[in-house]
């Protein structure tokens, strides 16, 4: 039984259904999910439209999109960064953030529907991915960023990219457990990249200016506690441009609504509802009425940049984090600090 996700005075569940029907309506015969009408499509933006469909009950259509995936992947266990509707490749680099983020998709998968039969189907998809984004690791553990086909890889790993990917390995081990493989391989992996997280930021290539080095170690749970508070705290004032959302780069009055919405869910983590909530209440003029969202509002010309562009994942992040603030959905706790506790 799907129960109503309401935040009164910020969003409501009838409009969260809405957009979910606009990402819904994207969706391609292949399962493939675009970010807007004949545009393109990347894995990892696609997982996350796939978990916002799960939220609102719309299993059968996550699961083609889960289902695509396992489609198209290279025989390495890997995916190209971008996909034309048509499902030919439009840029061949393989990111190791993109590639595992499969893995936090199906467990969420997992947690809305209890779906073991998708599970045990789509697991070996998930694990090549995993063990292909292990195989780019650095000697401290860190994994290294991106490669081209058939070339080495870049030299240098992305604290963002690293987060997430610590992320995904956390949701693989839960799924291996669910499957009895192995698990242990995968936590000791997301562990190590949770030392350097805490202890050793120099280790990444330098990206301040991008509101995502800010809070993505809090969204992922790398950063728990005091260091997670501290941050978000930290460099508030530096991307929130108070009553109009999480710049997407510190340095432009550039407002982008997927920025608002994950910072959103990284306050819900630790627990601060009240600021989630305030952020999320500040994607409303991005919505559209379709219920899709702009992706991007350049301040104070109230400007849409990239103009009048809607994507499938800004909606996609909206829904997130209004799960995640009230915990409707089972697979609200995807990003609650203690959601591999049990």
């Amino acid at each position: 039984m799907n129960h109503a996700i309401n935040i009164p005075g910020v969003i409501a569940h009838h409009e969260l259904a809405q957009t979910a029907a606009s990402i819904a309506a994207l969706q391609l015969p292949s399962g493939m999910i675009p970010w807007n009408t004949g545009g393109h499509c990347d894995p990892w933006n696609h997982v996350e439209t796939a978990m916002a469909l799960d939220t609102l009950g719309m299993h059968h259509e996550a699961r083609r999109a889960y289902e695509w995936l396992a489609d198209v992947q290279r025989s390495d266990g890997s995916w190209h960064n971008y996909y034309h509707s048509d499902g030919s490749v439009k840029e061949s680099k393989l990111d190791t953030n993109v590639c595992a983020y499969m893995a936090a998709g199906l467990w969420h998968h997992w947690l809305c529907t209890g779906d073991k039969k998708t599970l045990n189907a789509l697991w070996p998809a998930a694990k090549a991915a995993l063990q292909w984004v292990l195989s780019m690791r650095r000697s401290d553990g860190t994994i290294l960023w991106a490669k081209e086909v058939d070339e080495s890889p870049w030299d240098y790993a992305l604290l963002t990219g690293s987060c997430s990917i610590r992320h995904s390995l956390r949701c693989g081990a839960m799924v291996a457990a669910l499957v009895d493989d192995h698990a242990d391989v995968y936590l000791r992996a997301a562990d190590t990249i949770d030392d350097v997280v805490r202890t050793n930021l120099s280790a990444f290539e330098p990206k301040e200016r991008f509101a995502m080095d800010w809070y993505y170690p809090i969204l992922t749970g790398a950063k728990e506690s005091t260091q997670a508070k501290d941050r978000l705290a930290m460099l508030y004032d530096t991307f929130v441009m108070e009553g109009l959302g999480v710049r997407c780069v510190s340095d432009e009055p550039w407002v982008t609504a997927a920025e608002t919405a994950e910072c959103s869910l990284s306050y819900a983590a630790i627990g601060d509802l009240d600021t989630a909530k305030k952020l999320l209440q500040w994607t409303h003029p991005h919505r559209t009425a379709d219920g899709s969202y702009l992706t991007g509002i350049v301040h104070p010309q109230l400007i849409s940049f990239p103009e009048n562009e809607c994507t499938a994942y800004t909606g996609a992040a909206v829904i997130l984090a209004a799960d995640a603030i009230v915990g409707t959905s089972p697979g609200a706790r995807l990003f609650m600090h203690d959601c591999f506790s049990d």
